[in-house]
């Protein structure tokens, strides 16, 4: 007999979402969570990793309630002689608050919340075996399931750069670890992360330097977008090295030095922020049939492995790391575990953000894949936020919507640069996961004065666009109205 329907391998607030998901739809679940200790207390989320609910965005929000002071007073907010001064932050007053918030959030994943809705946690390493049965191993113990789940945390990227081990760095997910606001930083890469850090950093008094190798940051996204967001960074005083690499990294007389091109450049901390990889050397998945493809999983649609007993989600599959993106890909595969395998994965409708200031959003095809998936076929149009009254209000003009479009109306793909741009892409993309072409986003009626309106103003004026590529309608139109107006009522 099985002892479970579903064996979850953990480490990460998105197995601990798939085991409550499992439970709710009444499967009988273990979750298997990597043992804390004093050295790695962050080994397991029930025991401090935040992953999903990281620091930097609370550090972000921090960065950008100072942003909002220095600049009350265009308009005309003063409060006294005495407040013209610099803006300081008590960082570790920051960090507590951050921490705070944190901490309450993972109240709800500690273990006695867990197995009081019937989930049973198991702590230790374990492993895969095929022999006498499918297994998953933890000290000894052989659990037997219908199926399992693998959620594991990734590990980071870290480059192959001379000194930089010795010389110590931390990663994105680190944060926490330090103990003041450096005066100088160094991030290496260009991923989402490394834009919200840079900019919180930067904004609470720190000089950042971010080393890339691509032409511009952001390489995977719409270069419009891109190059906007990173014109913001550079105005505000960031340094962007492009098509760099960092050939050495050393430390002279206590301090940390990085040798770019032909430049030192001192810095008091190194961040890493290459992204992350799949730790899965331990699970013993080749002798149980599971395939790789460097280092990442390979799965189907339904999210299975080359063993179809064996799923994975979140980090593992590769690509952009959202939490809400790796839950949806929990759901999906709970269900198929628990039920039929007849789910598949849809990830054209899934919006994403990046929260930095302004915030750049998307959801669906870029306007490069359209046009290669497409050509012709494909129109697009963008309105600015400048031209909208509640942009205007709150003078936060920079950015702008842009809709990717097929001619036949659907909806391929929208990115959207500004304020609240994280907000505004959701209505388009539930019109793309529902098959709602361009006409109705025009026509609803939005709230005035709200941000929102771009959606209307951009779906509006590709629809005018589209209207004035097709000269068989202009003629019509022109000498329907010519005929009209000649007639005498």
């Amino acid at each position: 007999m099985l002892d479970y329907d579903v064996v979850i391998i953990g480490g990460t607030i998105t197995g601990i979402y798939a085991a409550i998901t499992a439970t709710k739809l009444q499967g009988r679940v273990a979750l298997i969570e990597p043992t804390p200790t004093e050295i790695n207390t962050v080994s397991s989320p029930i025991f401090g990793n935040t992953q999903g609910f990281n620091h930097n965005k609370i550090i972000s929000q921090i960065a950008n309630f100072v942003e909002q002071i220095q600049h009350k007073q265009q308009f005309g907010i003063y409060q006294g002689s005495d407040d013209f001064g610099e803006i300081s932050v008590n960082f570790e007053k920051a960090k507590k608050y951050a921490n705070y918030v944190v901490d309450n959030q993972l109240a709800k994943y500690e273990p006695a919340v867990l197995a009081s809705l019937g989930i049973d946690v198991i702590f230790g390493e374990g492993k895969f075996v095929d022999r006498p049965h499918l297994a998953f191993v933890v000290k000894g113990r052989h659990l037997r399931s219908r199926r399992y789940l693998l959620a594991t945390p990734s590990q980071p990227i870290v480059p192959a750069i001379p000194g930089l081990t010795s010389i110590g760095f931390i990663t994105s997910r680190q944060i926490q670890q330090l103990s003041k606001i450096p005066n100088t930083l160094a991030i290496i890469g260009g991923d989402l992360s490394a834009i919200e850090i840079a900019q919180s950093f930067s904004r609470l008094g720190t000089q950042v330097t971010i080393v890339v190798k691509n032409s511009h940051i952001l390489g995977k996204e719409d270069s419009e977008a891109a190059f906007l967001v990173q014109a913001q960074l550079e105005a505000e005083g960031i340094r962007i090295l492009t098509q760099t690499e960092i050939s050495q990294v050393r430390k002279i007389e206590e301090k940390k030095w990085i040798l770019v091109r032909n430049e030192a450049i001192e810095v008091d901390e190194i961040i890493l922020a290459l992204g992350n990889k799949p730790n899965l050397q331990i699970l013993n998945l080749e002798a149980v049939g599971v395939r790789f493809n460097n280092h990442r999983l390979l799965l189907n649609k339904k999210l299975q492995t080359s063993n179809y007993r064996i799923y994975g989600c979140g980090d593992l599959i590769g690509g952009y790391s959202f939490p809400h993106v790796a839950n949806y890909e929990a759901k999906i595969a709970i269900k198929n575990i628990l039920y039929l395998p007849i789910f598949s994965v849809d990830y054209s409708g899934i919006p994403w953000a990046i929260l930095s200031d302004p915030q750049l959003a998307r959801v669906g095809l870029t306007e490069q894949q359209a046009r290669q998936r497409y050509g012709e076929k494909v129109l697009v149009n963008r309105q600015y936020l400048k031209n909208l009254d509640s942009a205007q209000i709150s003078s936060k003009t920079t950015g702008y919507c842009k809709i990717v479009g097929h001619n036949n109306g659907k909806i391929l793909g929208v990115s959207v640069v500004g304020n609240q741009a994280s907000e505004i892409i959701h209505v388009m993309a539930l019109a793309i996961r529902q098959g709602i072409k361009i006409e109705a986003i025009a026509e609803l009626p939005h709230i005035w004065p709200t941000i929102s309106e771009i959606n209307a103003q951009t779906a509006t004026a590709w629809l005018r666009q589209k209207r004035e590529n097709n000269q068989i309608v202009k003629d019509w139109l022109e000498n329907l109205f010519h005929w009209r107006r000649s007639l005498i009522e």
